[in-house]
């Protein structure tokens, strides 16, 4: 199931930090988001539509300033895309159900099993506790 709705619906659905991070692409400051320090086990949602991305499991403190992750929660939840705005060369990550914006993967994290960072904005994800 994929969720496709208008601009004005998603403007009704989140809040305005949401909406400027999840539909504008929007980021957060670095140290600020409020599942930064979230070390409880569950699942990372979408804030959008509420798709699992991310398990608890793979979280790690990446000393970034955002939450980290080194893998999603299963190959069909995020989509990469590449980013090349700013002028540096990066990836998009997106909700592959509703396609909103997540955050960035990096290849730097080399002390976790798959080597990848996936940076992601707390105003993109809600948490749901086990």
């Amino acid at each position: 199931m994929t969720m496709n709705l208008s601009d004005d619906e998603w403007k009704k659905k989140l809040t305005p930090e949401q909406y400027r991070v999840l539909r504008q692409k929007g980021t957060e400051a670095p140290g600020t988001g409020e599942l930064l320090h979230n070390k409880d086990s569950g699942d990372y949602v979408c804030g959008a539509c509420g798709n699992v991305v991310f398990k608890s499991d793979t979280k790690f403190d990446s000393g970034s300033g955002w939450p980290s992750f080194y893998d999603p929660a299963n190959t069909d939840a995020v989509k990469l895309i590449p980013d090349d705005s700013f002028g540096a060369h990066r990836t998009e990550v997106v909700c592959a159900n509703c396609g909103s914006h997540l955050g960035h993967v990096f290849d730097d994290a080399y002390d976790q099993p798959t080597g990848q960072r996936f940076c992601i904005n707390s105003a993109a994800l809600e948490f749901l506790k086990k």
